[in-house]
């Protein structure tokens, strides 16, 4: 049997980044807060830097990228991401050498895993989430799926994500919360409108949806600190799925979270 694991380093507003491994090796998605702080997440989860075979970034934004240039000075790891949200990047003399620029949608094969992007609506330059393949032993294969920062469940999102086996999907703010929260009432459009972020309501019935086409590990991801509560999160998902075979977990903002380790099922 093969080896897969699905470790969130850390979720949030503050930063992100998430570790798929498999026996040939590890990637990224997205790599958020500093290098120190992403270095000690990889340590606890057991992994060094060393063995990352590639980086990729869901956008631009500094909580999926604030760790890149300080990470790149001492590994130099491949980044791929969409041309689009590679602008400030590129500027970076540490980054520039080990951008991978693509069009919106790429595939790229590493460490066993067949990795393809699909857009997502967010307020960025680009935005994208991404469907994992890793193939079995019996010539079937395990799909993963990852979403966050996305405003709503746009038919791209459906494809990426419906059929997969594990899912990290966005459950960022409770509507309520956000509403009398102290935000700015500007900054709560941003949030609640289709290029911000996924509430708890919209990601719970998704989940639902993706959870009777075979989803068997989902993580609610990119909770706001502010405007939400893991157990807001997780009740509303758990109210909406039920809790039979699946495992639902919520990641958290500063710690590792696994969502699944071990032999593929």
């Amino acid at each position: 049997m093969k080896e897969i694991r699905i470790v969130s380093l850390y979720s949030g507003s503050q930063g992100n980044a998430c570790l798929i491994s498999t026996a040939e090796g590890s990637i990224l998605i997205d790599a958020g807060k500093s290098a120190k702080k992403l270095c000690a997440a990889l340590a606890d989860a057991g992994v060094s830097p060393e063995e990352l075979k590639a980086i990729f970034i869901t956008h631009e934004h500094n909580d999926h990228v604030g760790a890149l240039a300080v990470l790149l000075k001492r590994h130099k790891i491949p980044v791929h991401l969409p041309t689009g949200c590679a602008y400030k990047l590129s500027c970076e003399e540490r980054v520039a050498p080990c951008l991978c620029e693509h069009p919106p949608i790429f595939c790229e094969t590493v460490a066993g895993m067949t990795v393809t992007s699909f857009p997502t609506p967010h307020d960025s330059r680009a935005s994208v989430g991404y469907h994992i393949e890793i193939p079995r032993e019996d010539g079937s294969v395990f799909r993963i799926g990852y979403a966050t920062d996305i405003g709503y469940v746009s038919r791209e999102v459906e494809a990426g994500l419906l059929g997969c086996e594990a899912v990290v999907l966005e459950s960022n703010h409770d509507p309520d919360m956000l509403r009398d929260g102290p935000y700015p009432y500007d900054l709560k459009l941003r949030i609640s409108s289709r290029r911000g972020h996924l509430s708890n309501p919209e990601s719970a019935a998704f989940a639902a949806r993706l959870c009777a086409a075979g989803t068997k590990y989902l993580m609610l991801a990119h909770l706001s600190q502010e405007n939400n509560t893991p157990d807001t999160a997780y009740d509303e998902c758990i109210g909406a799925v039920g809790d039979e075979g699946v495992r639902i977990c919520v990641a958290q903002p500063d710690a590792i979270t696994e969502l699944m380790g071990g032999s593929m099922l």
